[in-house]
């Protein structure tokens, strides 16, 4: 089983905040802020153990907001190079988001300059919701301004902090009737010369697309046409959900609109009774089966047939299920055949426990997604002792 992430934020985290406060200001009650926040501290979760901080540290700092958040605007380490590569390191901050997201509220103006700094240092997406929710047009003019920040991590807030389904954080419903004053920033960033940047944007319109799917198609229909590589690939990612479920219209928007003529053979399923922790090989050809070339995007769908939730038929409308845990989708590629072309497929499935997924024994479909189409793969049996042979 992975170690749980709030074993990587344990009680060096408090003491490290503490340090960072008593630099920028001698006078701070070091001792007592850390022994207020680890009290109660190992039996928490990751998140929690965050807000624990912060309220050890509203306790601690001055009661004067514009004193206490000058106090900790001076204690922030240096910012960030960017996005990627820096693990859990930027979770130190995450405290200091919640503090400005709760004892900010009432001071717009200084909590707008607090966002921006911290946002540099861990991103500000969890604390800016309540601002949005209690000011949204003043929160969109500071946004528009900051989707032209120098900062690659100030114009990443933009899209994330504004994503309707962001992981662990309330749903934003502010602008669920009418999303267009962010879809107008996201249009802003779509060419965004950083790679996260845009990858933010294509996360957020794929939680656009669980809410709206038409919208969603009819966009990035729009920002596909005579676009550049790189917007190609934000399109590819945005529409990645709909993809994954067969969705015709945004098969059609990358090109693969067409049911593809194709014919399975040669398919693999070693071991045919893998064990949980173990590794199961997928392995099939696909051979052309049309009279001109064609293009064809192939995905695998596993099917798990037995775990929790209610119980629905295997095959085109399994797809249903995905947010029941019981239905796995993964790329495999997107290629071009000629007549008579045999594309080869290899895939290897980890089965080992994670913190986000459980593996139920029991019968697993196999399905390759071609243009959006499911054809049959086969079948594995997960088991939980030792494996065994035999179909």
């Amino acid at each position: 089983m992975a170690e749980p992430l709030k074993a990587q934020y344990g009680p060096e985290v408090p003491e490290r905040i503490a340090a960072m406060l008593a630099r920028a200001e001698p006078a701070f009650a070091s001792r007592a802020f850390v022994a207020s926040a680890l009290r109660g501290y190992e039996a928490l979760e990751l998140l929690p153990r965050a807000r624990h901080i912060a309220r050890a540290m509203h306790a601690h700092l001055p009661a004067d907001f514009g004193r206490a958040l000058a106090l900790v605007l001076r204690s922030l380490g240096p910012p960030a190079d960017g996005v990627t590569g820096q693990g859990m390191a930027p979770f130190v901050y995450l405290p200091h988001v919640y503090w400005v997201a709760e004892h900010g509220i009432d001071h717009f103006d200084a909590s707008v300059a607090a966002m921006h700094a911290i946002t540099q240092r861990m991103s500000f997406e969890f604390g800016i919701r309540p601002f949005l929710d209690r000011y949204p047009e003043p929160m969109l003019e500071v946004l528009r301004r900051w989707a032209e920040d120098p900062s690659p991590l100030v114009r990443r807030l933009v899209s994330e902090g504004t994503r309707p389904r962001l992981p662990w954080a309330p749903r934003l419903r502010v602008f669920g009737r009418d999303p267009r004053p962010v879809l107008a920033l996201l249009e802003r960033l779509r060419d965004d010369p950083d790679e996260s940047v845009r990858r933010s944007v294509a996360n957020h319109l794929n939680d656009l697309g669980r809410e709206d799917p038409a919208r969603l198609v009819a966009l990035c229909t729009d920002w596909a046409r005579d676009a550049p590589p790189q917007r190609l690939r934000l399109v590819r990612h945005a529409l990645r959900s709909l993809v994954k479920a067969g969705d015709p219209h945004a098969l059609t928007v990358l090109g693969y609109g067409r049911r593809a003529e194709v014919r399975l053979r040669d398919a693999r399923i070693e071991p045919a009774r893998p064990t949980v922790g173990g590794t199961v090989a997928i392995a099939f050809e696909l051979e052309s089966t049309g009279t001109r070339r064609q293009r064809v995007l192939v995905d695998l769908r596993v099917i798990d047939a037995r775990a929790p939730g209610r119980p629905r038929a295997l095959g085109a409308g399994a797809a249903e299920a995905s947010d029941e845990g019981r239905v796995r989708v993964f790329k495999l590629t997107a290629a071009t055949l000629a007549p008579g072309e045999v594309l080869t497929l290899r895939k290897r499935l980890s089965l080992r426990p994670m913190s986000t997924r459980t593996h139920h024994p029991g019968r697993h479909a196999v399905e390759a997604l071609v243009n959006g189409v499911p054809i049959p793969v086969g079948r594995f049996e997960l088991v939980a002792g030792s494996p065994q042979t035999g179909a």
